[in-house]
């Protein structure tokens, strides 16, 4: 399935070396599971490239619409983690979090990679301008080689920035944030990571009103959705 609902939360971290393997685990057992668990979550991807100095992993959730990530069922498990996640979440390091509006999508299917793209609003441009050349920009970047799908999101961080106990248990954290993100889903890490210069050309050339573009190539995984929980009968 290609990224479904209105929004996303896009995630990118490290974690400290001695609690990588738990991370995986916790993050495969409890941690998505739980997400996908709650009403307006819809699929989780967690990425993850070791080749790069920072932000090694990462996780994108799609959600029914933005207010899915500061709904009361979310605040309740971000306010009362379980005794797992107060054990991993101190190990995360540069961690950032922000919900997104999805606001153009182009191709179907799941790539078995993704690379991100966050960048900044260019002088005078704002939500509106980016949105009126959204799905323009997704139609060209998905005619790049290597590309299966194309997403973009324009950040609110007012939604994400609620500070809960979950909050407090990761250490303090100030990472850079973004304006808006692209998200390209492909064949596989080193081919996307070939096509980065044509992406990245892609989007300058749109006149989008985007620049400083931040681009990390992942790979795929693990994924899980809210109809494979119902499945298994864990939905709430």
């Amino acid at each position: 399935m290609a990224l479904t609902g209105e929004a996303f939360l896009a995630l990118w971290h490290d974690i400290d070396p001695p609690s990588q393997t738990e991370y995986m685990e916790w993050h495969t057992r409890e941690h998505m599971p739980e997400r996908l668990s709650i009403p307006g979550f819809l699929v989780g991807k967690r990425l993850i490239n070791h080749s790069v100095p920072r932000y090694r992993y990462g996780t994108v959730y799609c959600g029914e619409t933005v207010e899915t990530f500061r709904s009361p069922a979310y605040l309740e498990r971000l306010n009362n983690p379980t005794d797992w996640s107060n054990r991993v979440q101190p190990t995360f390091r540069n961690f950032l979090r922000v919900a997104c509006d999805r606001i153009a999508s182009s191709g179907v299917g799941d790539g078995g990679a993704m690379a991100t793209i966050r960048l900044d609003f260019a002088d005078g441009i704002g939500p509106e301008q980016v949105r009126a050349s959204a799905q323009a920009l997704a139609d060209s970047l998905l005619k790049v080689t290597g590309a299966a799908g194309a997403h973009i999101g324009l950040a609110r961080t007012e939604v994400s920035g609620v500070k809960t106990r979950e909050t407090e248990i990761r250490p303090e954290m100030k990472e850079k944030e973004f304006d808006a993100v692209v998200l390209i889903e492909g064949s596989g890490l080193p081919e996307l990571e070939a096509s980065v210069p044509a992406f990245e050309a892609a989007i300058a050339a749109s006149g989008i009103g985007l620049k400083n573009p931040e681009t990390i190539v992942y790979n795929l995984a693990y994924q899980l959705s809210a109809a494979d929980m119902a499945g298994t009968g864990a939905a709430q």
